[in-house]
């Protein structure tokens, strides 16, 4: 296929992150990107999508998800309770079958972008039990007698946020990237592309307060890009500005409107603590 991934107006990929979606495309497999949260791997899905013009399945995982699901759902208890009622119904076990996400992707007339999201949140057994359907984009339905195979090859993104190791047969199948959490550089990239025009001075006091927050040690919750974005909207809204970010005032070291960057009471009582700590040694030092 032709088809080139090279970020879009509202997302903006880094070159490394570009050459990794085109590589997995180009090898047709799965792209496997992990990443902190909030640096944007489940948008990115969408955002090839749009960019390829492509139709979007996803599938979110939770804990209680089985690979199964992801092909078909045989609901023999509704047919069970049909066949007793006489429901003419009964005669098609197709009547039963709830397609999965897999099985919508394989019928796709045209290449559609499959995301898996946050594929280690199921059981470990989970990736080894796909691991023949999204080899061979096949699959066989026991109740029907037939084989599902995919009309073209879909795009297939997969996330994860490193809860768990995946296995090493799956990752093997898998084209590999690991999102690095933005620099500054990319970040004011990023901060520009949601809020064109925003004050740079602001937007620089901000990113300093906000790459100090993640510097400091025994955070629980690091702040991450889409909390960086809340924060800046928040300062723009309360009409806070960059003369006031930049106060010196140790007993002020929680920035304004901290709620959307200190995601745990934890954090809260350290920055609180650190504050403390900076008074105390304001105060032993008086003539500073």
């Amino acid at each position: 296929m032709s088809q080139r991934f090279e970020g879009t107006e509202k997302y903006v990929a880094t070159e490394d992150l570009k050459v990794a979606v085109n590589a997995a495309i180009a090898l047709e497999r799965p792209l496997l990107i992990k990443g902190e949260p909030g640096t944007g791997k489940t948008v990115l899905a969408y955002e090839i999508a749009e960019a390829l013009g492509a139709p979007l399945i996803t599938w979110h995982i939770k804990s209680t998800t089985k690979a199964i699901q992801g092909l078909y759902e045989y609901d023999a208890v509704s047919r069970l309770r049909d066949s007793q009622l006489g429901d003419e119904r009964v005669k098609d076990v197709k009547n039963y079958i709830k397609k999965g996400k897999l099985w919508e992707a394989f019928e796709s007339p045209v290449r559609p972008v499959l995301l898996i999201d946050e594929i280690d949140k199921a059981d470990i057994e989970f990736p080894n039990d796909l691991l023949q359907e999204l080899d061979r984009m096949e699959f066989y339905v026991y109740e029907t007698n037939e084989t599902i195979k995919a009309a073209v090859r879909p795009i297939v993104i997969i996330t994860s946020n490193n809860e768990k190791e995946l296995p090493d047969a799956f990752l093997r199948r898998c084209f590999f990237h690991y999102i690095r959490f933005p620099d500054a550089d990319t970040m004011q990239e990023i901060v520009e592309v949601h809020y064109p025009g925003i004050k740079q001075k602001l937007v620089g006091e901000a990113l300093r307060i906000f790459y100090d927050m993640r510097k400091v040690p025994g955070l629980k919750k690091k702040p991450s890009t889409s909390e960086l974005l809340d924060w800046l909207k928040l300062l723009m809204v309360e009409d806070i500005d960059a003369a006031a970010l930049a106060e010196k005032d140790p007993t002020k070291l929680i920035p304004p409107l901290h709620g959307a960057l200190l995601k745990n009471e934890q954090d809260v009582h350290l920055f609180e603590r650190l504050a403390f700590l900076a008074r105390r040694e304001g105060a032993a030092r008086p003539g500073q």
